[in-house]
Order: C-alpha cells, then sequence, then structure tokens
C-alpha cells in the first residue's frame, strides 16, 4: 500500500539507579540552549547589488556536481515531481525565499537580552529586520564573502553561529552564490569539527567574532585546508552591518582574481550538507539541492497555509533541519516573521510573554519543548490572563514521537491544535503530516498522511509493497524533496535506495486513510524472545501515567529470551513510586512488553535537537 499526498484530498530502591552518571558525550542535553556569545547591535540600510558566481564550475568535483551513484555506476534518476514545480508556481531554488516577503513587513524580530528576559512583566525590546532591509544585508553578506574567501560555485562554505540574524543573514548569502553551506553545531568538539571540516572539503568557515581559541577555528588551523572568516555584528544605526574580515589565523597571502561572470543557480545544484548519525559508526554526508529544500519548504507552506500574516518563534536549532526549514524558510518563504529569542535560545520562563507581546500565530518544536511548557504552564501560561493575550492557529511536534497523552494535555491547555508530522535530514524535513482542523482529522499518536509530493508505502523485508492497511513494515518514500544520495558512500546508497524507494529505517503502518503510524527505528526494537516490541508503545504506556514527565525504553540483554524491557523515567516527586508505575503500565500493554527493571533520573539526556538518544542512553545504564 503506497500513498502520496493528491491521493488524500516511581520507583523502588533495589532497582533505581539513583547515583547513576552520564557519560560527558550524553551529560547535556541542552545544546539547543547554549547562550549565544556575541553582542546585541544595530544596523543601518546598505543597498549592495550582489555579485553571483551561481553557475560557475570548479575544475575539481564539488558537492554541487553530486549525483548519487549506485552499485551498477549509473546514476540515480531525479524524481519527475521536479519538473512539475514552475509550473504550480512554486519555489525552485533558496534564492527565492525572500523574494515573496512585503518590502516593508517584519522578516524577523530579534528579541535583545535586556530587563524583559529577567522581568517576563516587562516590554521586550527587539532588533527588527523588514524583508527589504534583510534582502540588503543578505546582498552586502555575499559580496564581502565572495571578495574574501574566493568562492566558486559548489565551494563548501562551515557556519559555526548560534541561532541569531546573523545566522539568518550568512545561510541565505552563502546560498545565494551557489555555494554549499554547512551549518554545525557551535558546541561540537575538535576531533568532531575536524570530521565535518574535512568531510564537506570545507572552504571557508564562518565563526562570530575573532577568538581564536574556538574549537572549530583551531581544528581548521590544524588541518590547513579551510580560511576562517570572522563575522562582526557592528553597532551602526537601527540595523546595522555584518562585517566580514578573513581571520590572521588562516589568511592566505595567495589571492585569486575574483571571477567577473555569473548565472543563476539551478535546481539541481547542491545548497547544503548535512549528517545524518544514525546507527553508523561515522555520520554519513546528505546533500539536499535547492530543489529539495525548495520542494519542502513549499510543503510546509501548503500544509499548514502560511501566509504574511503568521509569525512564529524559533526554538529549535538552526543547523538542523527542523529549525532551519520548517520553522524559518517556511515561515520567509510565505511572507511571514520569525521571532528569534534573547542570545537565540530556548528559555521556558520568557516563551509565553514573547509569544503574546509579538502575536506569535505558531511554533514547531520537539517534544522535549512541549513537556517543558507543560510542565510551568500553571505559572508561566494560566498566570496574569496571559493566556488571553496568546491566539494559536496551531502547535506543531516533530522529530521525536509525541505520546497521545502529551498532545490532549497540550490542546487542553493551550487551546490550540496540535498537529505532530514527520520529518528526517534525508528528506529535507517534512513528509508526512497531521493536516489543520479545516482539511481533515488529526489522529493522536499518527503523523500523519503524505504531503505535497511525498509519497509513502509500506515495504516487508524482501522491498515487496504491503498493501493491507494496518500491516507493519518499513517505512519509505519518495519525492522532489529527497536527497539523491549519501555523499561518498555507495553501499549506504545501495541499501537506503532498494527497489526505487528511500528506505527510512523507520517501521511502522498505513491506516485505511492513509495515515502514517510509526512504531519504532527498526534497530532499536526490542526483541524479547522473538517477539518484536515497538519502543514507542512502551514510552507511551509510560507518559500516560500520571506523574511520569519522561520516559524511554530500551532492550537489555537477556540470557532467557535474548533481550527485555527496561526503561529510565523522569517522575514529578517521590509519591510515584515503580508499584504505580507498573501497575498502569500493565493495564495498557501485553506482559512481555512491560519493562522489568526501572531507572529514575533526574533528566533523560538528549541530543542538540531536543531528541531522545535511545541508544546512548541504553549504553550508559547498561554499562
Amino acid at each position: 500500500m503506497s500513498v502520496s499526498h493528491s491521493s488524500l484530498h516511581c520507583v523502588p530502591p533495589r532497582v533505581l539507579a539513583t547515583s547513576f552518571s552520564l557519560p560527558n558525550h550524553i551529560q547535556n542535553p541542552n545544546g539547543l540552549m547554549t547562550p549565544l556569545n556575541t553582542h546585541t547591535k544595530n544596523y543601518p540600510k546598505i543597498t549592495i547589488a550582489l555579485k553571483r558566481l551561481n553557475g560557475l564550475k570548479s575544475t575539481r568535483q564539488t558537492l554541487a556536481d553530486h549525483k548519487a551513484v549506485m552499485p551498477d555506476g549509473t546514476a540515480r534518476r531525479t524524481d519527475d515531481t521536479t519538473k512539475d514545480a514552475s509550473k504550480e508556481g512554486k519555489m525552485e531554488t533558496l534564492c527565492d525565499v525572500l523574494s515573496r516577503g512585503q518590502a516593508d513587513r517584519h522578516a524577523l524580530r530579534e528579541v535583545l537580552l535586556n530587563d524583559a528576559a529577567r522581568a517576563p512583566e516587562t516590554v521586550f525590546k527587539s532588533r527588527d529586520f523588514t524583508f527589504a532591509t534583510l534582502r540588503e544585508l543578505v546582498a552586502d553578506f555575499a559580496t564581502q564573502l565572495l571578495e574574501i574567501g574566493h568562492l566558486k560555485a559548489g565551494d563548501a562554505v562551515c557556519m559555526v553561529q548560534q541561532n541569531s540574524a546573523e545566522f539568518v543573514v550568512a545561510y541565505l548569502a552563502v546560498v545565494s552564490l551557489g555555494a554549499v553551506v554547512a551549518p554545525l553545531n557551535p558546541n561540537y568538539m575538535r576531533d568532531e569539527f575536524e570530521f565535518y571540516l574535512t568531510d564537506t572539503a570545507c572552504k571557508v568557515l564562518l565563526v562570530s567574532g575573532s577568538d581564536h581559541t574556538l574549537p572549530a577555528v583551531v581544528s581548521a588551523v590544524g588541518l590547513g585546508t579551510a580560511m576562517v572568516v570572522n563575522v562582526f555584528d557592528e553597532v551602526d544605526g537601527q540595523h546595522g552591518h555584518f562585517r566580514l574580515e578573513a581571520s590572521t589565523a588562516t589568511r592566505s597571502g595567495h589571492h585569486q582574481e575574483v571571477p567577473a561572470k555569473s548565472s543563476s543557480v539551478r535546481a539541481d545544484v547542491t545548497a547544503m550538507f548535512l549528517h545524518t548519525s544514525g546507527t553508523t559508526s561515522k555520520p554519513k554526508g546528505v546533500p539536499l539541492s535547492h530543489g529539495n529544500m525548495a520542494c519542502s519548504v513549499d510543503n510546509i507552506v501548503r500544509t499548514y497555509e502560511l501566509t504574511a500574516s503568521d509569525t512564529t518563534i524559533l526554538v529549535m536549532p538552526l543547523f538542523h533541519v527542523h529549525g532551519l526549514i520548517a520553522a524559518l524558510l517556511s515561515t520567509l518563504a510565505s511572507g511571514g516573521c520569525v521571532v528569534i529569542p534573547p542570545m537565540g535560545k530556548f528559555s521556558a520562563s520568557t516563551f509565553w510573554p514573547m509569544v503574546a507581546q509579538f502575536g506569535v500565530t505558531w511554533y514547531t518544536a520537539v517534544p522535549t519543548i512541549h513537556q517543558i511548557l507543560l510542565q510551568r504552564a500553571d505559572t508561566d501560561f494560566a498566570a496574569n490572563g496571559m493566556h488571553e493575550n496568546i491566539h494559536l492557529r496551531f502547535i506543531r511536534s516533530c522529530s521525536a514521537s509525541l505520546a497521545s497523552s502529551t498532545l490532549e494535555q497540550l490542546e487542553s491547555t493551550f487551546h490550540a491544535p496540535v498537529l505532530e508530522a514527520y520529518g528526517m535530514t534525508e528528506a529535507a524535513h517534512q513528509m508526512a503530516s497531521n493536516p489543520l482542523p479545516s482539511h481533515g482529522v488529526r489522529k493522536p499518536g499518527s503523523v500523519g498522511p503524505p504531503q505535497g509530493s511525498v509519497s509513502i508505502t509500506i515495504l516487508d523485508e524482501q522491498n515487496s509493497e504491503m498493501s493491507t492497511p494496518g500491516v507493519v513494515g518499513e517505512v519509505c518514500i519518495r519525492g522532489a524533496n529527497v536527497t539523491h544520495g549519501y555523499h561518498n558512500n555507495a553501499a549506504a546508497n545501495e541499501t537506503a535506495f532498494a527497489a526505487g524507494w528511500f528506505h527510512t529505517g523507520d517501521q511502522g503502518f498505513l491506516d485505511t486513510d492513509g495515515y502514517l503510524t510509526l512504531t519504532g527505528r527498526i534497530k532499536e526494537l526490542i526483541n524479547r524472545g522473538g517477539e518484536k516490541i515497538s519502543p514507542l508503545e512502551v514510552d507511551a504506556a509510560l507518559l500516560s501515567c500520571a506523574g511520569v514527565l519522561e520516559a524511554v525504553s530500551f532492550g537489555a540483554p537477556d540470557a532467557k529470551y535474548g533481550e527485555v524491557v527496561h526503561a529510565a523515567v523522569v517522575v514529578k516527586d517521590a509519591s510515584i513510586t515503580e508499584e504505580s508505575i507498573l501497575e498502569h503500565v500493565k493495564g495498557r500493554l501485553a506482559l512481555f512488553k512491560v519493562p522489568i527493571k526501572l531507572y529514575s533520573l533526574d533528566q533523560i539526556p538528549k541530543g542538540a535537537t531536543g531528541k531522545v538518544q535511545r541508544r546512548h542512553v541504553a549504553a550508559a545504564l547498561l554499562q
């Protein structure tokens, strides 16, 4: 059965690890909340013509020329849906992101760190950028980068910047030049930066300020292959100016002549290079073309009917597709406005005051953030009549499974429909989503039907389509948003694109309405004596127990059954016991699915995007 959008108008002392310590690499779950270490500034308008290198080719193969090579040596065919984009009036490349916004309307509102961030009852101050101003700043940044970095089309530019107006301007400037942008997590360590800078063949590294001790800069200097370009956010008037300067640490005496010719960026040229870890020892490179990303942006805009009247608040990091494509680019492409919180980070205490003051109409986040907001709702949302000034059209949840009980609490507490969606890096984010109430039902526990040009099917272990609704198999997709293939990884491509579908590695089923329900990652399924158990199902049962704030289940080795179910929980207080939790779960799950051991943690470790990293939690607890 395949579906496309077009076809669908506690815890006992004897068991608990109370003094449990996590390894350093997963101890900090708040990568997205790391403060932005730059000064807030104001800027003047600048009108400078953008010099493009869009069509220029390097003499060597670049990421822009990337085509997935299949095992037989042939290039994998691009999905035919890309040919219809222009006929349907869709955006063709990321160069069009700012073209739909009215010149005098707000595009970005960067909230300043001042007394309001500490005293929510006061008014927040912000540095505001209209679409006209943003276009001018992007053009000026691109011109400076072209002259300093001597970029050719297809050269990779790595960015190490926190969520900020600076990030937005830099990102759009790089893609406008036909270069390949690679946003990196600022919290990486030196060895990690060395891997990513090498794998992307980084030509220029953009960093905020001029700190030569930053791990990214130290890595670039050690490799000697990338020019470090410092970005200075300079105060000068209302909006300011971003000044670029080649770092003395890597400044070279050799200068190339800046090419004078230019042509337009094509949809099939690589725009962004990201990595996805999955279960492999080394992250896999994922090139996404302008066409992939433009298609995904258009899908998101159409799914949620985003318009110039919408404003979102950015709580997800921009170095991942969730925050970058769903929140930022889709909003800008619809002519709407993006609010960036103080220091570029999510803060529960100031979230609702900002939503109220800036007229936020929707936001997208991982379940972790939703849960934090729910836990503080009595003090942050309901206090002082705050909720009376908040009018959300919808709340979006993606990047991890949202328990049905959490969805119901969100809707009843914040008085807005909650739309759970399904996305991944290889698909330039969104593949499926529950629809707006005016377009159909939303089903708790489901990620909805495929959206836009995406098609979804369920394949069995022999890669045959499973036509019967409700039958579980591997979730596979097709669409113009899907990457052409992993970079320099023929073996991974052979597996991932078998039978003409992209294999997500997720297990799930389609119902009679074409809605997709995920049951877990195939490699994370718990195999208890031949019985396959979905950890997502166990998580949901645990989270439905009153007083359980967070939960993650996993398989643990067992001499008799091969694997048994263990789980880690975060509970509201000591009154929530193991007995009460397990008694609740036994009423919802077959006995073989019930955890035989619970671990009580102060918090469950998460990655930089707020996702629970199940395999890391399991490895740490079972070591």
